[in-house]
């Protein structure tokens, strides 16, 4: 079997190499190409907790033609003399739906070797991604912020899909859709948004950019990530109206204000009115208000949701406790050198203290601190930084104390270093898992030649 996958990824990979040097040929008629090859070590979890390292060897090329992209991601991982009896391993789980009772299916497994395919740009009336999902806002953000179907790497991708078309596209501004699921394979995570802008046509000084909209978020399978969970944990329905007011344009000052209001399963309603943009382009804020009934929690899909979505859906099938509450949100940061430096922190909590022995995440405050320097800037080096903290003050700890500890955290970090064509770059991902009440950690060290 481990021959005959060998076999299989080599010819994979020169019938790839062939069609995109012939691919290369036609670069004159529009085309632009690009990839690398890759060279690097994953340290990978175990279901027995501990972790094994595999070295890597992978083939990404990609082709554009005008608005439209498509890359893959052609990876072997392997071991050489894992032990005295094996010359050569491959990790199959890249290869065979149940592998170990992985519970993956076929398209699990393939769908992810292709790394992207792509339509227009975000901003565009028409913008289509397939693929990894990184930072996925739905209407204000109020039940789905930053969502992203990553939080696997590198272990496992995800092939999700986000969709948006503005009727401008047709000279017919008034209404527009976005639609986005996480996992084309499973359709479990699904979410649509319906907006209209109704008086578009009056031609009136900000009145006419007034945006009204409907989403509907699910979640079919909360429990599709965790074996370990043997509760059955029904599907999650999200329901929200929002109106969205753009106040100032512009590169200095822009400004919008917005509204939602949402309905969770549990029958709990929350509203939130707030306003953020950015002032003479490099500080950038937020604030809202939040009016939340006795079990509703804000941002329920959030970045780490996949990590924590069985946990959620627990809390949503128990009985509603404690009294109803206000809360509030506020952000701030910089953007610089056209979002090639970018810092921001987001916290988020209720105005008053969490009941003595509170579990509900949503009675303690929460952050989110994303840091990061694009190509360009500091020579060879750029990195990208997210540190998420849960529940502060859930704890004994003092505050302060609290917030730099990894429990209740998510921490990811990639750093890279460019020379020439070659880039290197660490990932590294750590989690607190409360069902082991322990951390997982994941990490990546790779070398990538780009051409």
């Amino acid at each position: 079997m481990t021959r005959r996958l060998i076999t299989l990824v080599a010819a994979v990979l020169l019938v790839t190499a062939g069609l995109y040097a012939q691919a290369a040929d036609a670069e004159g008629a529009g085309f632009e190409i690009g990839g690398g090859v890759s060279l690097g070590v994953d340290n990978i979890p175990n279901a027995d907790g501990t972790n094994t390292s595999w070295n890597v060897l992978g083939f990404q090329p990609d082709l554009a033609i005008g608005n439209f992209g498509i890359g893959l991601d052609l990876t072997l991982r392997f071991q050489i003399m894992p032990d005295q009896n094996t010359p050569f391993a491959v990790y199959l789980g890249d290869w065979l739906p149940n592998y170990e009772e992985n519970g993956r299916n076929i398209l699990d497994i393939y769908l992810p070797k292709i790394q992207f395919v792509r339509y227009g740009y975000q901003g565009d009336p028409l913008y289509v991604k397939l693929g990894s999902i990184e930072d996925l806002t739905l209407g204000t953000g109020f039940m789905m912020g930053n969502y992203a179907n990553t939080r696997f790497l590198p272990e496992q991708r995800l092939f999700g899909a986000s969709f948006r078309l503005d009727g401008s596209l047709f000279n017919f501004p008034w209404v527009g859709i976005e639609a986005l699921t996480g996992n084309l394979a499973r359709l479990d995570v699904i979410g649509a948004r319906l907006f209209a802008r109704p008086l578009i046509s009056l031609e009136l000084p900000i009145i006419k950019n007034v945006q009204i909209g409907g989403s509907f978020i699910t979640d079919r399978d909360p429990a599709l990530y965790r074996p370990d969970i043997v509760t059955t944990l029904d599907p999650i329905f999200i329901y929200s109206a929002d109106v969205m007011l753009p106040i100032l344009g512009g590169d200095l000052f822009p400004l919008a204000a917005f509204t939602e209001v949402a309905f969770e399963p549990n029958g709990s309603t929350g509203f939130m009115v707030g306003a953020g943009g950015r002032l003479v382009k490099f500080i950038t804020y937020g604030a809202q208000l939040r009016l939340l009934q006795a079990g509703f929690m804000p941002n329920y899909f959030d970045p780490n949701y996949d990590l924590y979505r069985a946990e959620k859906a627990l809390v949503m099938q128990a009985a509603i406790s404690g009294e109803d509450s206000a809360a509030w949100f506020a952000s701030l940061g910089t953007s610089l050198f056209e979002d090639k430096i970018y810092f921001e922190i987001s916290v988020d909590g209720p105005f008053g203290a969490a009941e003595e022995g509170s579990t509900f995440q949503g009675d303690y405050p929460h952050l989110r601190g994303v840091a990061g320097v694009r190509e360009g800037v500091l020579g060879g080096f750029f990195f990208d930084f997210v540190y998420e903290k849960y529940m502060l003050g859930s704890g004994d700890k003092p505050f302060f104390e609290d917030l730099v500890d990894p429990d209740n955290a998510v921490i990811t970090a990639a750093v890279n270093y460019q020379s020439g064509a070659a880039i290197f770059t660490l990932l590294y991902n750590l989690r607190y898992d409360p069902a082991k009440n322990d951390f997982d950690v994941t990490s990546s060290l790779v070398t990538t030649i780009q051409f």
